[in-house]
């Protein structure tokens, strides 16, 4: 049987400095790292997870909050699918399993941390909680190493799109098209889970840097980030407003409800009204008209949040919140006004 020692001898490197790495803990640079895992992969080491366990008194699991009550997109979802996969090999690599976390699994509805410390998680990582309160700030304040990847949490380091980013660029680039009436279909928001209104404070900074009188009610709130949804918003804010000539949605698949409401009313796309998504779904290409969109850096964020959870694992100080930004995907949805 391989153990730390024969990977010592084979690397050069101390036993200490090779179960760090095998581990996944410790100030390594990432070339030790690699090395050491490459000759430990070389000659088939195997860990003992019980004797791991027993030793480091740690299970080597990585807890998932992942729920979806308002996208009710599932896996499906291109960003949350994305960051799962990446992760996923990120943290496999140093030895750790993933397992995810339901708020709503057993016979009672027990909080995070009770889930936590019941299937003794290591460390844990916050997609999309179904309580974005009480629960989630127990979690904060319990000790329990975590990284978020949607939410801004009090207490938990957070890696997110710079959504604020992104809101000013759709609309900027509504502007520089001689669009002025510009609407907001804006997804569900919580306390902490703020992208929707990150993006509409994106919108309205750039309106007002470009000299244009922001409106709330050209703004609709949905319930949630659904197809349907976005069809009743588009229904409504052409209801009130008949003058609309841009409308910037908190996601592609919104997008899809409100430009099929607006091909229903008669409009063509882009000719009479031109539309931004967000998230760059794989239909989003091959809609009629493509979708102008933004595609969020689900690779780069995956493997922002697996470093922090390692680095907080060894006890490594890690940043509050790192802003991805997202990529800007001009198709075929929006008018040029000056042409």
């Amino acid at each position: 049987m391989v153990t730390i020692y024969d990977i010592a001898l084979k690397t050069g490197f101390s036993a200490p400095t090779i179960s760090k790495a095998l581990n996944g803990t410790g100030g390594l640079s990432k070339s030790t790292r690699k090395k050491i895992l490459t000759v430990a992969e070389e000659l088939g080491y195997r860990p003992n997870m019980a004797a791991r366990s027993l030793t480091t008194k740690k299970s080597f699991l990585i807890g998932i909050i992942f729920e979806d009550i308002d996208m009710q997109r599932g896996f499906e979802h291109p960003l949350f699918g994305g960051i799962l996969n990446r992760l996923r090999m990120e943290i496999e690599v140093s030895g750790y399993d993933l397992i995810f976390l339901s708020h709503l699994s057993m016979e009672k509805r027990n909080s995070y941390v009770e889930h936590c410390r019941y299937r003794n998680i290591d460390v844990c990582v916050v997609i999309n909680p179904v309580n974005a309160d009480k629960s989630i700030m127990e979690l904060a304040s319990s000790g329990i190493p975590c990284v978020s990847t949607n939410f801004v949490i009090p207490g938990i380091p957070t890696v997110i799109t710079a959504n604020k980013e992104a809101g000013y660029n759709a609309a900027s680039y509504f502007i520089r098209n001689g669009h002025k009436k510009i609407a907001y279909i804006s997804g569900s928001y919580t306390r902490y889970n703020v992208a929707a209104l990150d993006r509409l404070e994106g919108l309205r900074q750039a309106e007002k840097e470009f000299g244009l009188q922001y409106d709330e009610s050209y703004v609709e709130y949905c319930p949630q980030w659904t197809r349907e949804c976005g069809y009743k918003a588009m229904k409504s804010l052409l209801g009130r407003h008949k003058d609309i000539t841009a409308v910037f949605v908190s996601s592609d698949n919104m997008a899809v409800g409100a430009m099929e409401y607006a091909k229903s009313a008669g409009m063509k796309i882009p000719e009479d009204i031109s539309f931004i998504g967000f998230d760059d779904e794989m239909f989003s290409e091959f809609y009629s008209p493509p979708i102008t969109t933004f595609r969020q850096n689900r690779t780069v964020i995956g493997e922002l949040a697996a470093e922090i959870l390692m680095n907080r694992i060894a006890g490594i100080p890690v940043s509050e919140c790192v802003l991805i930004p997202a990529d800007f995907i001009i198709r075929s949805s929006v008018k040029n006004m000056h042409s």
